[in-house]
């Protein structure tokens, strides 16, 4: 490994999660980082962080000081926290369609990663996430949360809604899922909550059904290229062309196929559909839609297709990264940018959590445990096999096992 880069851009609006983890735990990420580098073996490694986020900064240069790692600044553009756009502008190098960092000789990984790998060296498992809930809620804050506590309760912890009619966002405004379920439990990977009233444009947006969206599509699209000329990986050369993915919809047949493998490689950051469209149309989920039509047709690019399409970075790249400021501006979000979202301690204690055995990417833990059992916080409740890739699932609370499905119910212990 070349480069090891550690990501603390946070680019999604609105989440303060990373920032202030970097600010209050600095110390525990540094030494994750060291522990990584000395893993991997990186010849470098390069701390990137938005230049705004000063606080964070200053706690991280001074852990850093007397350590071979370096640091970057990053611009406050949508998406520098991208792995690829981390390893153009850090590294220089390109990675190539549908790779990975490694095939650069790069590894890329989030600040709290490196925060939990400096408590996995300690034996101390992974039982809380730190979240922001921002939006629409009385106290805007950042907190720690027991893994499998619902996002009802995560809102109560933030005040609570100020509207009554509302959706909440799982994750940033760009990539994040709407959610209407209250008891929808946070995972591992979870990062924020962002409450939005149910008529916000934004709202509306994450909310149009499939169907709609493609019939708007079909009838609406001009042609005109914007998400393509937006889109940060068609700029770093990638072939990937959502406004191809749009004009598939007025196809069928093997047009509507070769047109569509122009989605393959979209990440779903949502910039063609929330800041480049004029028409506010919604190529990124064209472009996912197609993806899984391709993927059960077995349709793909072959690598000789790949070789011929890909190109070097656009000499424009620099330039069309939307500023956050501007990117606000557009979803409707700039006034909860004037509130912020400071980290607070949390001593609520959930009643009751449901754990999912699927969190992330990688094999599914198979539950050991069984309705009755008493578990403490930090017991493996779900493991995987000896060659399988994948993590184990613990308890994140001390409780009795109430349900054993999809996910595993721990009723608290008085």
């Amino acid at each position: 490994v070349d480069f090891l880069i550690v990501n603390g851009a946070e680019c999604e609006p609105l989440l303060a999660k990373d920032k202030e983890i970097m600010r209050l735990y600095a110390r525990e990420i540094v030494e994750g980082v060291i522990l990584a580098s000395e893993q991997t073996k990186a010849k470098r490694t390069v701390f990137a962080i938005k230049e705004k986020n000063k606080d964070a900064i200053a706690a991280i240069k001074a852990e850093i000081q007397d350590t071979p790692i370096e640091f970057y600044p990053l611009r406050d553009v949508y998406p520098a926290g991208d792995e690829y756009e981390l390893v153009w502008y850090v590294a220089g190098r390109q990675i190539p369609p549908g790779g990975i960092p490694l095939n650069v000789g790069c590894v890329v990984s989030n600040v709290e990663t490196f925060y939990n790998i400096y408590f996995a060296s300690r034996n101390i498992p992974v039982t809380q996430t730190l979240i922001t809930v921002h939006g629409a809620v009385h106290s805007p804050k950042t907190f720690w949360s027991p893994v499998g506590m619902s996002f009802g309760e995560a809102i109560q912890i933030a005040g609570g809604a100020t509207v009554k009619d509302f959706i909440m966002i799982d994750g940033g405004p760009m990539m994040g899922k709407a959610v209407t379920n209250l008891n929808t439990p946070l995972t591992k990977t979870s990062s924020g909550i962002l409450v939005l009233p149910a008529e916000h444009y934004l709202a509306q947006r994450k909310t149009r059904n499939d169907r709609r969206m493609k019939s708007i599509g079909k009838s609406a699209c001009d042609q005109c290229s914007d998400c393509t000329m937006l889109c940060p990986r068609s700029q770093l050369g990638i072939p990937l062309q959502p406004h191809l993915a749009m004009r598939a919809l007025g196809f069928s047949g093997p047009q509507n196929e070769i047109l569509n493998k122009w989605a393959s490689f979209c990440v779903e950051c949502n910039i063609c559909s929330l800041y480049a469209c004029p028409e506010n149309l919604d190529p990124m989920d064209v472009c996912r839609i197609a993806k899984h039509e391709l993927k059960v047709k077995d349709i793909h690019w072959t690598p000789e297709e790949i070789k011929r399409l890909a190109t070097d970075v656009r000499p424009t790249k620099d330039f069309r990264l939307p500023p956050i400021s501007m990117l606000t501006r557009k979803l409707g979000l700039a006034d909860y940018t004037k509130i912020k979202a400071p980290f607070a301690e949390n001593d609520y204690l959930p009643q009751m959590v449901h754990i999912p055995l699927k969190q992330h990417i990688g094999t599914v833990t198979k539950a050991c445990v069984i309705p009755g059992d008493e578990v403490y916080s930090g017991d493996i409740i779900g493991t995987i096999g000896e060659n399988e890739l994948g993590v184990p699932v613990h308890a994140s609370i001390n409780g009795k096992i109430t349900a054993v499905d999809t996910a595993i119910s721990i009723q608290r212990m008085v």
